[in-house]
């Protein structure tokens, strides 16, 4: 695939991050335009390797070798047909998919691997450009009406399955505007919302309808739904924030990530009343001057970190209860695996300080009641990272951000009311589906973070088109749709 001797001949290139003076300033994305020349030449170094690996790392199997020659042959139209064969939102996972895809590459076993994921978002991005994404509007319409609770990945990449296929397909997202974790748990830095617009308008033109505000399991009773649709959805995430039961926890200054993300999102979409969305906090969360702490190492925690630094805070910590992986790939996680390593986001290039094998013991506050001190202790590796003797230490703070992952799916509301009905879940607390993603409830279908427990934005897009499948199976009897 590609040029024959590619691999030999180019060096692995990616566009530059715009600097950091300049890009802490706005929320623009941080890259530099990149010259479509230079992305056929990356598309060069994909190698006729025989097996292609980078298949089974993709968790939506993307047909990568295939889009790699044709962007080196210049044939983009043809790249477009087959990125979008197995990715609905490629301009999504384009941009801020961690590439498991590349950490398979068969050239990164001795080589930098093939740049998949910049090639990717040029291909989708190109397409937008000449006109080529449109509508696919069925030939049919089969009479048969889905619901689809949530509008993040794994709900809109089914939603886009099933009009296809003709069914009636309506979609209920409880926040003010359609995206989910898209939209208000990712920053514009890292993808700025028109994409997600632009994606929305076509998914209209195909017939999906959009409620927003829509508090399934409150306002609008299941049972509302299960009368009037053959076939309901569940893809409302993995929204439980893990919390930190420390003394202390309970001081002013001390909130969840998912608080202080998605009201940025908002005051960059122009929002000025943050009451207007009542599934969050009213009050504003502001880095701005502030001595902030963020607990949780992951790819959440950097978020936190690049939206403090455009907040302008006075100084940024990351704590990590993990020790510091290692800078190259470690040995227990050997090529296929995606690798246990060190990794850079460009919030960490921007600032602040990263710590690891740190546990938070409690806070203590001020006479307002207002967070003040931060007291943590140094700790011993996993599993049992026990307290080391004579570490102990304190750090003044005025915000702590709390970024330790996820629990699993929000209980309250339209899960206890289908639990009382049979719905089950699993050891961790997700809801249980067969092979088919229907739940224990006929007619009743679970995908995405729900289903599986937090993850990424490509395997909630991988699980939403599978539900899909199921979801017309289910209602059709056979479905053409892939699997």
């Amino acid at each position: 695939m590609g040029k024959v001797t590619g691999f030999l001949e180019y060096p692995r290139e990616l566009p530059a991050r715009r600097p950091v003076s300049v890009r802490t300033n706005d929320w623009l994305e941080i890259y530099e335009p990149f010259p479509l020349e230079k992305v056929r030449t990356q598309g060069a170094r994909c190698m006729d390797c025989g097996v292609p690996f980078c298949h089974t790392g993709c968790p939506v199997h993307n047909i990568i070798p295939d889009w790699n020659d044709l962007v080196y042959r210049d044939r983009w139209r043809e790249a477009i047909r087959i990125l979008h064969s197995t990715n609905n939102f490629p301009e999504f996972t384009g941009r801020i998919c961690p590439a498991p895809c590349e950490a398979a590459c068969v050239l990164g076993i001795n080589e930098p691997p093939v740049a998949i994921k910049l090639i990717e978002r040029n291909i989708v991005d190109y397409a937008w450009s000449q006109g080529w994404i449109r509508p696919e509007i069925p030939e049919r319409q089969t009479g048969k009406r889905v619901a689809i609770i949530g509008s993040g990945p794994a709900g809109l990449a089914a939603a886009q399955q099933l009009a296809r296929v003709g069914h009636h397909v309506e979609v209920f997202e409880k926040a003010d505007r359609i995206g989910g974790l898209l939209r208000y748990g990712i920053p514009d830095f890292k993808l700025e919302k028109h994409h997600i617009d632009r994606r929305l308008e076509q998914m209209r033109a195909e017939g999906v309808i959009f409620h927003v505000k829509a508090f399934v399991g409150s306002a609008i009773p299941v049972s509302d739904l299960r009368k009037e649709f053959h076939a309901i959805l569940i893809a409302i995430g993995a929204e439980s924030p893990r919390d930190l039961k420390v003394p202390g926890r309970e001081l002013k200054g001390i909130h969840f990530a998912m608080d202080f993300l998605p009201q940025q999102n908002k005051r960059v979409a122009g929002d000025t009343d943050l009451a207007a969305d009542p599934t969050r906090l009213t009050e504003p969360i502001l880095a701005t001057g502030k001595r902030v702490v963020i607990i949780g190492g992951g790819d959440t925690g950097a978020d936190c970190l690049g939206t403090s630094h455009r907040h302008k805070a006075a100084h940024v910590q990351q704590f990590e209860i993990l020790p510091m992986p290692p800078l190259q790939r470690s040995p227990s996680t050997p090529w296929p695996l995606w690798p246990l390593m060190l990794r850079e986001e460009s919030s960490h290039e921007e600032g602040g300080v990263r710590n690891w094998s740190i546990s938070t013991t409690h806070f203590t506050g001020d006479e307002n009641g207002h967070v003040a001190k931060l007291h943590a202790v140094k700790v011993g590796p996993p599993p049992k990272f026990e307290p080391i003797p004579g570490s102990e230490f304190s750090i003044d703070v005025d915000l702590v951000l709390l970024a330790m992952g996820f629990t699993g799916p929000v209980r309250r509301g339209l899960l206890e009311s289908l639990e009382a009905e049979g719905l089950q879940f699993d050891s961790r607390g997700n809801i249980q589906t067969d092979e088919n993603y229907m739940t224990s409830i006929p007619g009743i279908f679970a995908a995405g973070d729900a289903r599986r427990g937090q993850s990424l934005v490509v395997w909630a897009i991988s699980e939403g088109r599978k539900a899909a499948r199921g979801v017309d199976r289910y209602l059709m009897g056979e479905s053409s749709l892939p699997a």
